[in-house]
């Protein structure tokens, strides 16, 4: 006997294809909402370095390493050509003003200084003989003069007589007459006589100063000429250690001529190469400062050059009060150049995010710094040790300044 069997309901019939359907619509709407949210990730708290937002002081300086260099440095030339004879100075000996470097020789010069002194001394004793004539014709121009006065004297008391004799009768009208003309003629010609005795003294004088002058003049090119030999000398400048002396004995040498260097290490400046974003911020006068052993010893900027190479310019740097003990040619300080005034400011501390994020986000702790989300930021100016933010955080926030790297494109972080 057949027993009439009843048909299940659908639900009881597709039981498991409905469970694993709801199973899969369950994973996507969970996928979705997943999606539409924001990517989390789960860091150890260990990994990071968290930071105060402060309101604090902000000094706008750069830090750049700089090398000691000596304050000043002169290249010393010869004044003379000649041939190395001897070098005296070693490099890198310690010399004093004056010190002899090197000698020359300069056979030339030796010649051209024994003609200069058989000119000089033909002058001298050509002067000697015409100064000898002048004084003679001196002598002969003053008995001259002495004789015309003396003529002079005796026409004009002859020529009183004869006016006296004229008023006593003894003479004529006519007698008087002839010797009043003669008395004119001689007292005008004893006049011009005495005239050209003048002029002949005063010429005698000039041409003594003349010869004089011409002697003196021979005197000083026979010194000049002396003074010669002793460029023939090469002496240090000032002084200093001498760097380097690049000629060898026999070696010839034109007049101008680079031969050594010296060194003034009475003080020393610090040589620095900048980016050239700082090229229109660094003047003269800047104030900077090295660090040594925990103390700081104040600079200045002394120059700059604002020519820019391979992206960078050069700067100098003089202390301006006492020096670290170690200072010596060629050492490397670490050098802190002020660009402004201490302000206060928004700040958070350097850190590797900078370099992931290009300053325009970072991951900010909630209240209870168990999470972290993505935040947009401002970062205006930025030192060593610290960035200024103008928008996005407030002091009193926390951020994290570092393993940015690690992150990848996550934009909340669990703890």
């Amino acid at each position: 006997m057949d027993i009439k069997l009843e048909k299940k309901p659908w639900y009881v019939r597709y039981r498991y294809r409905l469970a694993a359907g709801i199973v899969v619509a369950g994973g996507l709407v969970y996928a979705t909402v997943l999606a539409s949210g924001p990517r989390r990730l789960r860091i150890d708290p260990e990994s990071v370095q968290v930071a105060e937002v402060k309101n604090d002081e902000f000094l706008e300086y750069v830090d750049v390493e700089g090398v000691v260099h000596p304050i000043l440095t002169l290249m010393v030339n010869v004044r003379e050509s000649g041939n190395v004879e001897r070098i005296v100075a070693e490099e890198g000996s310690l010399m004093k003003q004056g010190d002899t470097i090197l000698t020359l020789t300069n056979p030339d010069l030796m010649r051209d200084l024994e003609d200069q002194r058989d000119e000089w001394e033909k002058q001298r004793i050509s002067y000697e003989e015409k100064t000898i004539e002048m004084e003679q014709k001196t002598l002969t121009l003053k008995q001259q003069a002495l004789e015309a006065e003396y003529e002079l004297s005796k026409i004009r008391k002859s020529f009183a007589l004869e006016e006296e004799e004229y008023r006593m009768g003894v003479r004529s009208k006519a007698q008087l007459e002839v010797s009043a003309d003669e008395y004119r003629y001689k007292l005008e010609s004893t006049r011009l006589k005495l005239q050209g005795l003048k002029s002949d003294s005063v010429m005698t004088a000039i041409r003594k100063e003349l010869l004089l002058n011409d002697r003196e003049r021979e005197r000083k090119k026979w010194e000049r000429s002396l003074g010669r030999t002793e460029d023939l000398v090469v002496r240090a400048p000032v002084d200093g250690q001498l760097s380097f002396v690049k000629v060898t004995p026999g070696q010839q040498v034109a007049s101008g001529e680079n031969i050594a260097e010296v060194k003034v290490l009475d003080q020393f400046k610090i040589h620095v190469a900048l980016s050239e974003y700082y090229v229109d911020r660094i003047t003269a006068g800047l104030p900077a400062s090295v660090t040594y052993q925990g103390r700081r010893y104040p600079l200045r900027v002394s120059k700059v050059v604002p020519e820019v190479k391979d992206r960078t310019f050069d700067v100098d740097l003089v202390f301006t009060g006492a020096m670290p003990d170690n200072v010596r040619l060629g050492k490397s300080f670490r050098v802190q150049i002020e660009l402004g005034q201490p302000e206060k400011a928004v700040v958070i501390p350097c850190g590797n995010f900078y370099q992931h994020t290009g300053g325009n986000w970072i991951f900010k702790l909630d209240a209870d710094r168990t999470r972290a989300v993505k935040v947009p930021i401002t970062i205006s100016r930025q030192n060593p040790r610290q960035y200024e933010i103008t928008e996005g955080l407030q002091p009193g926030d926390w951020v994290i300044t570092t393993g940015y790297d690690n992150f990848g494109d996550a934009e909340e972080l669990v703890f």
